[in-house]
């Protein structure tokens, strides 16, 4: 393998990885708030793309995006005001079977909007054949546009939880949600947030890997079982280790196609999951407990 080989499938692997990361960061958002482990998640980042192609014919690109993800986030607070809210205390296996239900919901429901043709949004710099020297290789702009947008997801993230008002809640939340009640906090409200701010970053994700993946009504579920991955192999609730996962999943299928036929491909999540499941349930950098946004 020559070096310039080397660094376009090591860049494959961190645009497709970075992605994997931000749907991971989504299921620790929402698992940290409220304990469940969203499974529609990956429909958030499929209606993202989708509403922003639908958007394109009236609006430039950049407010077709941004009105994108501010109504996949309303979705993302639909959901759990009509589907969560009103339950007391369910189960994990009920919340499982709910979340998978409205995964086939949503996509349902798109399938009906869109239909099953193949869609994308334009590249954000030049177009499919554009391309910039890296390293000796060359490299699609978009590429670049995926990994730093999702970077700066991560730092944004980060300092929200961190540095505001609203961010240290919904840690108390995720730390002890019986006594962030006591300190008034809505924890309602936080819960309702942690899915409105999932649905955004998955919405955005989706945006920008449009011009490279394309969209599709179903490309949910796959990306869900991805997240998943990520999720349980950096530690179900510690989102930084995600990041890090999400990368380590994605640089493992990219050059795994120098090796094996493309089909197997998507074969490397699953079998990573289940020896995770196996051997480390609580995953390679968390904890017998979920570590919650503390860890973000």
């Amino acid at each position: 393998m020559t070096v310039e080989l080397f660094i376009q499938y090591l860049f494959a692997g961190i645009t497709y990885g970075a992605i994997y990361a931000i749907v991971g960061i989504g299921f620790n958002i929402i698992y940290n708030t409220t304990g469940i482990i969203n499974f529609a998640q990956g429909e958030f980042v499929m209606l993202g793309g989708m509403i922003a192609i639908s958007l394109m014919p009236f609006l430039p690109l950049s407010l077709a995006i941004a009105l994108a993800v501010v109504i996949t986030m309303i979705c993302g607070a639909l959901v759990e005001m009509v589907f969560i809210r009103w339950l007391d205390s369910p189960g994990v296996l009920r919340m499982i079977i709910i979340t998978i239900g409205l995964s086939i919901l949503i996509r349902e429901v798109a399938l009906h909007i869109w239909g099953e043709s193949i869609r994308s949004l334009p590249y954000f710099v030049g177009d499919e054949i554009t391309t910039v020297a890296v390293l000796g290789a060359r490299i699609s702009p978009q590429v670049l546009w995926v990994i730093g947008v999702c970077g700066l997801m991560v730092l944004v993230l980060s300092i929200f939880f961190k540095a505001t008002s609203i961010g240290r809640q919904m840690r108390a939340c995720a730390a002890n949600r019986k006594a962030a009640i006591l300190c008034g906090i809505n924890t309602r409200n936080m819960v309702t947030l942690s899915f409105m701010l999932s649905a955004g970053i998955g919405a955005l994700a989706g945006c920008v890997m449009s011009p490279i993946t394309s969209t599709e009504y179903d490309i949910g579920t796959g990306l869900a079982i991805k997240g998943f991955t990520v999720a349980i192999l950096g530690g179900l609730g510690n989102s930084m280790a995600a990041v890090g996962a999400g990368l380590l999943l994605g640089i493992l299928e990219a050059f795994s196609i120098s090796v094996m036929p493309l089909a197997f491909k998507d074969a490397i999540a699953i079998t990573i999951l289940l020896m995770i499941l196996f051997v480390r349930p609580h995953g390679l950098f968390g904890s017998s407990t979920a570590a919650g946004l503390k860890e973000f």
